[in-house]
């Protein structure tokens, strides 16, 4: 439900969400952990959610298959249109990083229990970005907003794709 607020609720334009965001991410330091940290938790996120059992899709929506069928490719749908509201640009690059997130989740399962590698990397990328934002010497912006989770990974692809 709290997903669906946030693509209800009317929106910042991206500049603007961007700019905020920026003012705790100045740090050099602080923005290389995020592009390995935000990119990692979002992967994990999906991974956790992956894990959710998926039996209602397929009972129900009789929907089956490995990378699709499951509840992070339904919560990725409906991310999607927060970011499409930011921007086409913004939209592409989460819409093809949602993707390499759903294969990459669907390997790793296939290598090592998704679950509790999805945990380890979520807790410890959260280690990092706490560890960044020490060295920025500023809170992390999602306490402030909590829309700044879904900003965050849309910032980070914006500065590395950035020309």
């Amino acid at each position: 439900m709290g997903v669906l607020i946030l693509i209800l609720v009317p929106m910042k334009a991206q500049e603007t969400w961007f700019a905020e965001y920026a003012e705790s991410h100045q740090n050099k330091v602080n923005q290389k952990i995020h592009y390995i940290c935000v990119p990692a938790i979002f992967f994990s996120m999906v991974g956790l959610l992956v894990s959710i059992p998926n039996s209602f899709i397929q009972n129900t929506l009789h929907f089956h298959h490995p990378i699709f069928g499951n509840w992070a490719a339904l919560t990725l749908l409906v991310l999607l249109i927060f970011y499409a509201r930011l921007s086409f640009k913004t939209f592409t690059l989460m819409f093809v990083f949602s993707i390499l997130c759903l294969y990459g989740t669907y390997y790793l399962s296939n290598m090592a229990p998704l679950f509790m590698s999805s945990l380890i990397i979520f807790v410890m990328a959260w280690i990092g970005q706490f560890y960044g934002h020490k060295v920025e010497g500023k809170k992390p912006s999602f306490l402030k907003d909590i829309q700044f989770l879904l900003i965050g990974p849309a910032w980070v692809f914006e500065k590395m794709t950035r020309t």
